[in-house]
C-alpha cells in the first residue's frame, strides 16, 4: 500500500466601472436547519443581508457612528446567479469576454457537508488523483460511509488504524484538530456556510494543514462563494500574465488590482483562466481543447504535477501561514464537488 510523503503539504492595466453593476438587496438571515447532506448547496441570502438592525443603545455615541452592516454575498448555486456573473464579466472586461466566448459554460453540481469536504482536502493534499482516491474510498469504508464522517467518529480513529489505510501521522494530526475544533464549537457546519469570506478564511486558516490555497479552493468548489480570487495560485497568475501580455509572472501582491474589474465574481474568473490555461497547455501537446473524455480537475492536477517537476526546489509557492504546498491546477480534485462543461 502506498503511502503519502510524511512532509507538510497542500499544500491592470486602467479598469473601467461597468455601468450596471449587480444589484444588492438587504433580507432576513434564514438559520439552516439541521439535515442530511442535501443534494444542492443550501439556499444562501439573495446577493447581501444585514445581519442586524439595531443598534445596542448603551453604545457610546462615537462608536455608533461606526457600525457597519456585515455583507456577505449569494451563492453561485442561486438559481440565475451564475448566468449574472457570466453578464457582468462580459461587460467588465473585453479580454476575458472573449474566453468567456470561447469555452463553454460552467455548471456547478453537488454539494458536500462542509466537514466532508474539508476531511477530503486534507487527505488529497500532495497525492496524484488516483492515490488520493484510494485512500479516501479506504477512509470512508473505515468510518462506514461518508455520512459518519463527523468530527466523533474522526476523533475516534487513533493515528494507527488510519495509518494501515495510507494516512501519514502528520495528515492524521490534521484531521484529528479539524475535529476537534468542530467539538469544541470553533467550527461547525452552519458557521462556515454563514461566515463571510474574511472571517472564513480566518477561521479555516487557524487549522492545522489548511493553508490559504486549501481555504480558496474551498470557497469555490464547495461553497460555491461568487467573487475568490486564488491569487497565491500558479495557474491564475500564469493566465493573467497571458490574458493582459505581461512581461513577467505577477506577484500574488498585484493580483488584486489586476483583477480589480472581475469583482464581484473573481471566482467565475478564475475558471475561465483555468480553463485558458489548460487550453495552453493542451495545445502544446497536440490535444483537443474541451476533451470529454478527461475531466477538466484531471487535466489541471496533471498540469500541476508538471509544474512542479519544472520548478522544483526554487519556485514552489509556501502558504505563508501553514507552510503547505501552493501550486496552481489541483481544482476540486479535493472535494465531491465537479466542474462540468455544458455543450453550447
Amino acid at each position: 500500500m502506498a503511502e503519502e510523503s510524511e512532509s507538510a503539504s497542500e499544500p491592470n492595466p486602467n479598469t473601467t466601472t461597468p455601468t450596471n453593476p449587480p444589484s444588492t438587496d438587504a433580507i432576513n438571515v434564514v438559520p439552516l436547519q439541521a439535515h442530511s447532506p442535501p443534494a444542492k448547496l443550501p439556499s444562501r441570502p439573495r446577493k447581501t443581508r444585514k445581519l442586524s438592525n439595531t443598534i445596542d443603545p448603551s453604545l457610546p455615541k462615537t462608536q455608533i457612528s461606526t457600525i457597519v452592516p456585515r455583507i456577505v454575498s449569494r451563492s453561485l448555486s442561486y438559481e440565475g446567479e451564475l448566468e449574472s456573473a457570466i453578464n457582468y464579466l462580459k461587460s467588465s472586461d473585453p479580454l476575458l469576454s472573449s474566453l468567456i466566448e470561447t469555452y463553454p459554460l460552467p455548471t456547478l453540481e453537488l454539494f458536500q457537508p462542509p466537514f466532508l469536504a474539508l476531511t477530503k482536502s486534507i487527505l488529497f493534499q500532495q497525492l496524484a488523483y488516483k492515490a488520493g482516491s484510494s485512500i479516501y474510498t479506504r477512509f470512508i469504508s473505515l468510518c462506514g460511509g461518508e455520512s459518519n464522517v463527523v468530527p466523533d467518529m474522526v476523533l475516534g480513529l487513533t493515528p494507527q488504524q488510519l495509518r494501515q489505510i495510507g494516512v501519514s501521522a502528520r495528515k492524521a494530526s490534521y484531521l484529528h484538530d479539524l475535529a476537534r475544533k468542530y467539538q469544541n464549537g470553533i467550527l461547525s457546519d452552519k458557521s462556515i456556510v454563514d461566515m463571510d469570506d474574511k472571517s472564513l478564511f480566518t477561521m479555516l486558516t487557524m487549522v492545522n494543514g489548511i493553508g490559504s490555497w486549501s481555504v480558496h479552493m474551498f470557497m469555490i468548489f464547495s461553497l460555491h462563494r461568487p467573487d475568490v480570487l486564488p491569487i497565491h495560485d500558479l495557474g491564475i497568475r500564469k493566465g493573467v500574465r497571458m490574458l493582459y501580455g505581461l512581461e513577467d509572472l505577477p506577484r500574488p501582491s498585484q493580483m488584486d488590482q489586476l483583477c480589480e474589474k472581475w469583482k464581484p465574481y473573481r471566482s467565475v474568473a478564475s475558471w475561465y483562466i483555468w480553463r485558458f490555461v489548460e487550453a495552453k497547455g493542451a495545445n502544446s501537446k497536440g490535444n483537443v481543447v474541451g476533451n470529454s473524455d478527461v475531466s477538466l480537475q484531471q487535466q489541471m492536477l496533471s498540469m500541476q504535477q508538471q509544474q512542479q517537476q519544472q520548478h522544483q526546489p526554487n519556485q514552489q509557492f509556501l502558504d505563508p501561514i501553514n507552510g503547505i504546498l501552493d501550486v496552481g491546477g489541483k481544482l476540486a480534485d479535493y472535494f465531491q464537488v465537479k466542474l462540468v462543461f455544458a455543450i453550447v
